[in-house]
């Protein structure tokens, strides 16, 4: 018996690294999954590869049930049609993992137009795609009254702390991370009332966006390799995707955590710490520049990339 029997899950990019993980784990945990990946490199090109049919056979030969998808995520229609395929093969549909994504990264003076849409199409436009399809179903099932089988439903999905925390480099992916997180809080609003629930992580895992993608940060995602506790393994991150999705996760709605080898962290994201106010009258420039300083002693100091990997006392 798993914590997840008789629910069906869509995990996208689930041919390798933290999708993969997120795959084998909910067909462990007992639900049928339908695994989607475009088989390409880190940025998207290259020849595709059927790495989706290498973990649907892996689930098959540990009992559970699967299904390969090559399409897409930027495609509407395919978003479209992976929906319908888990509900074909399964019956129904619980679960979607928003993970497909890759990187193109250079400095923003640099960066080509086509790097950056390439990059926001994969990341906010594939997400949203999926997104709006699985909730089309999942409004429509609860205006039916079909309650048993396909609600209550749950989404999660991947942002990153080059988004949230900011990152050189990755205008194009930090942006599209900050826009999942943005998009997490309002499906979650927005779906509430169907019993739906959407919720994001921002992994810190050793995979070829971390590594290949990213050299830069590969001896720090190397470095917990071989010791008692592989920290950066992917491993560590789906059993807290795992949760989230499950019947014990149901309370938790519109939320981001850092999920990093042993630690969950909670995160606050844009909230007022202060504020200057004055009387009933709006502030001038002239105002405002004798304020300078105390403006300034007000900003908090924001965490960094480097903060969040003192979690596990890691230096990049």
């Amino acid at each position: 018996m798993g914590i997840l029997d008789g629910k069906v899950a869509i995990v996208t990019g689930a041919g390798r690294g933290i999708g993969r993980e997120e795959a084998l784990l909910l067909a462990k945990e007992g639900a049928a999954v339908v695994v989607n990946d475009l088989g390409a490199s880190y940025d998207g090109t290259g020849k595709p590869t059927k790495v989706a049919d290498e973990v649907v056979e892996e689930i098959k030969k540990a009992g559970g049930k699967a299904v390969a998808n090559y399409d897409s995520v930027t495609d509407f229609n395919n978003a479209k049609k992976m929906v319908d395929q888990a509900i074909e093969a399964f019956g129904h549909l619980n679960i979607l993992i928003n993970n497909a994504g890759i990187l193109r990264d250079r400095m923003v003076f640099n960066m080509t137009e086509e790097e950056f849409d390439a990059v926001m199409n994969v990341h906010v436009k594939g997400t949203w795609n999926m997104t709006r399809h699985a909730c089309a179903y999942w409004r429509q099932q609860r205006k039916a009254g079909k309650d048993n089988k396909e609600l209550p439903a749950a989404i999660v999905n991947t942002t990153s702390d080059a988004g949230l925390l900011g990152n050189a480099g990755q205008s194009n992916y930090g942006t599209a991370k900050a826009a999942i997180a943005g998009l997490t809080v309002i499906t979650a609003l927005d779906m509430r009332k169907y019993k739906v629930r959407c919720n994001a992580i921002a992994p810190q895992a050793r995979t070829r966006l971390t590594t290949d993608a990213t050299p830069s940060t590969k001896g720090i995602m190397e470095s917990t390799m071989g010791k008692p506790f592989d920290a950066l393994n992917p491993v560590h991150i789906a059993p807290f995707v795992i949760f989230l999705v499950s019947d014990a996760g149901r309370r938790i709605n519109g939320q981001v955590f850092r999920v990093v080898g042993n630690a969950i962290g909670f995160l606050k994201g844009w909230s007022t710490v202060d504020a200057l106010t004055k009387g009933k009258e709006g502030w001038t420039v002239a105002e405002l520049v004798e304020k300078a300083e105390e403006i300034r002693k007000k900003i908090p100091k924001k965490e960094t990339i480097q903060d969040a990997m003192g979690m596990l006392d890691l230096k990049l």
